[in-house]
């Protein structure tokens, strides 16, 4: 009976000290997380300013510099335009800086519909409406480059609508389209895309862009008259 008594005694007085001895695993991982705690931590890193402007300010104003969610797409910089093939060597929004700042007020009144816009072509300069005249010599659908239009101005703009994940909505034609089917008279299309044209023609008209007849997409700022410019854009 003794035997068994102290038997008894030292089983239980090793399942004490188990139960009471610090787990080695956790104490070694609580030591390493507090000394991370206690080391300097990196500073967070700051955007990177852009770069400066690389053209005349006071001339002109890139878009994106203004607001850059609004989604850039110079279709002249790709081969998705009527002539099918690459006229810009890079895909920058220029405009006049009123110009500008009125495309960005209807952008970002748009944004609060979880609307945008997306700009398929701003300034044109007139060297490359002489490239288009040489392959398209037809005043419907290129201007005359010795007269110019509102692109080689600054004042005109080519765009659509988005919703806020960035996908264009149906306005019934491609850009570059010609046809009637373009044409902001024409009402043979779902109700949808009559209200998506409207809802782009009601936003230009309230900061004062008319548009044309033959093209849903384009608008320019009446009013204006700015001079014709040759100016060519950088590309990195």
């Amino acid at each position: 009976m003794r035997l068994k008594l102290l038997f008894y005694f030292w089983a239980m007085l090793g399942l004490f000290a188990c139960q009471s001895a610090p787990d080695a695993g956790q104490e070694a991982a609580e030591v390493a997380t507090d000394t991370l705690s206690s080391m300097p931590q990196p500073a967070a890193q700051k955007p990177l300013p852009p770069p400066p402007p690389d053209y005349d300010t006071a001339a002109w104003t890139e878009v994106a510099r203004l607001d850059s969610s609004i989604v850039i797409d110079m279709k002249y910089a790709t081969t998705e335009n009527f002539v099918e093939e690459k006229m810009y060597d890079c895909s920058r929004c220029f405009l006049r800086p009123e110009v500008a700042k009125a495309v960005v007020r209807i952008h970002q009144r748009l944004q609060k519909q979880g609307l945008g816009l997306k700009l398929l072509d701003c300034f044109r300069p007139r060297p490359i409406q002489w490239k288009l005249w040489e392959k398209v010599p037809d005043p419907r659908y290129v201007a005359d480059p010795r007269e110019g239009s509102m692109h080689n101005r600054g004042a005109a703009v080519d765009l659509t609508l988005v919703n806020a994940q960035g996908e264009e909505l149906e306005m019934g034609t491609p850009f570059d389209f010609f046809g009637p089917e373009a044409h902001p008279s024409y009402t043979n299309l779902p109700d949808s895309v009559l209200a998506n044209r409207a809802t782009l023609r009601d936003a230009m008209l309230s900061e004062g862009f008319q548009p044309i007849t033959t093209e849903w997409w384009h608008f320019s700022l009446s009013g204006k008259n700015y001079a014709l410019s040759d100016m060519l854009w950088k590309c990195y």
